[in-house]
């Protein structure tokens, strides 16, 4: 398969589309053919080596990525081979296939296309861990967003105003009445 590397640490001059071999599907994992993947700051810090990838993953960038599922792991039930997910993974997502966890694997939301999910997973889990799980944010209740014109800005407005939760957001002066106008 093919997959871009990182041949050294530098600017975006240093990834090269290689041949290497693909990857090893573990009992609880599933293989997916990568139709997306989505660029994320850890992405341009792994670049610049300055953020390894953890120990036994993937040693190609790519935190998130969306697929078809080509293969599964003696232990996976949940899902089968040819449905179309998304999975926020340890890296690997820019390459043509990536084995990932069953657990790290997410049903691609009704009317979200299988490009466009490939950027949902790391702001959908983030900001549903924190906000939801950790904080417990609830309907009626007022949440301060800073940084609303990031992608993990942006999500939180949408999923807080969906559960009735009154917003208000900071982001730059050239954003701000954007955000306001279109979101708030």
């Amino acid at each position: 398969m093919k997959a871009v590397v990182i041949t050294t640490p530098g600017g975006p001059e240093v990834l090269k589309l290689q041949e290497v071999e693909d990857p090893e599907v573990k009992d609880d994992d599933v293989l997916i053919k990568v139709e997306a993947t989505a660029l994320n700051r850890a992405d341009t810090l792994q670049r610049q080596g300055k953020y390894p990838p953890p120990k036994g993953e993937s040693e190609y960038p790519g935190l998130e990525c969306s697929g078809t599922i080509l293969s599964l792991g003696k232990n996976v039930s949940r899902w089968k081979v040819g449905d179309q997910v998304c999975a926020l993974i340890s890296g690997g997502g820019y390459a043509e296939k990536v084995a990932v966890p069953a657990g790290q694997v997410l049903p691609i939301p009704p009317g979200v296309s299988l490009k466009d999910a490939a950027s949902f997973p790391e702001v959908a889990c983030t900001v549903w861990s924190t906000v939801f799980m950790t904080s417990k944010l609830s309907s009626g209740e007022t949440f301060l967003i800073h940084g609303g014109s990031s992608g993990i800005g942006t999500f939180a407005i949408q999923i807080a105003k969906y559960f009735g939760v009154k917003v208000f957001v900071t982001a730059g002066k050239l954003r701000f009445s954007y955000m306001c106008n279109q979101c708030c």
